[in-house]
């Protein structure tokens, strides 16, 4: 009996655990030309539909700083942007809370703006998460990513096989059709001689 009773108290604290937690996903890294504008998406899961208390919390670490600001919150259906910082005048809310999603937008990135975001979410009942980082790094050009390169390779490589592929179908399909016409006009010229003989072997007997 003190068995069944630990192992349904198990079940229901795993249960209790999954209702409370909520997931966070940011991108790992964002790469943006300087001088132009950045989206930085942030969205989560949670177990519970979307609450009207759902917030957001959006923080900026520099790079080489230890500690991290607050630049953004949204929280009661309205959002709330930092007085005082470098994103002041240039962060603006993008997201839509309904759909959980929490995204931001910087105006006008500058080298000075390398950093790690950070963001958070909170779903009430579900609050038990882990914040998630995406790191911002700003080039003069972006540079190509390998994994762009390699994409555009493969759908390269695809594109030549199916183009291939299509035209030995089709070749195939020529060839076949002439052997037709071959065989049917072969077919039509004996049913013509046949029948010329027979007339004549029919015209005599007149």
């Amino acid at each position: 009996m003190l068995s069944v009773l630990a192992l349904t108290s198990v079940v229901l604290l795993g249960i209790a655990s999954q209702c409370t937690a909520i997931s966070v996903y940011t991108n790992w890294e964002k790469h943006v030309q300087v001088g132009s504008d950045v989206r930085l998406s942030c969205s989560f899961f949670s177990w519970h539909w979307t609450s009207a208390e759902v917030t957001f919390s959006w923080s900026y670490r520099p790079d080489g700083a230890k500690e991290s600001v607050s630049i953004f919150h949204y929280t009661n259906g309205a959002p709330y942007i930092a007085t005082k910082g470098p994103f002041r005048d240039r962060l603006e809310f993008v997201g839509n809370p309904n759909r959980r999603d929490g995204s931001i937008m910087i105006r006008n990135v500058d080298y000075n703006d390398n950093g790690t975001f950070t963001c958070d979410a909170k779903n009430p009942p579900d609050i038990m998460g882990h914040p998630s980082n995406v790191r911002l790094l700003v080039f003069e050009k972006v540079p190509v990513q390998a994994g762009v390169i390699t994409g555009a390779i493969i759908g390269v490589v695809l594109g030549l096989l199916i183009l291939v592929v299509a035209i030995y179908y089709l070749m195939r399909f020529l060839v076949a059709r002439r052997v037709f016409s071959l065989s049917m006009s072969r077919h039509g010229k004996k049913g013509k001689g046949k029948e010329g003989s027979q007339q004549r072997q029919a015209g005599p007997s007149k």
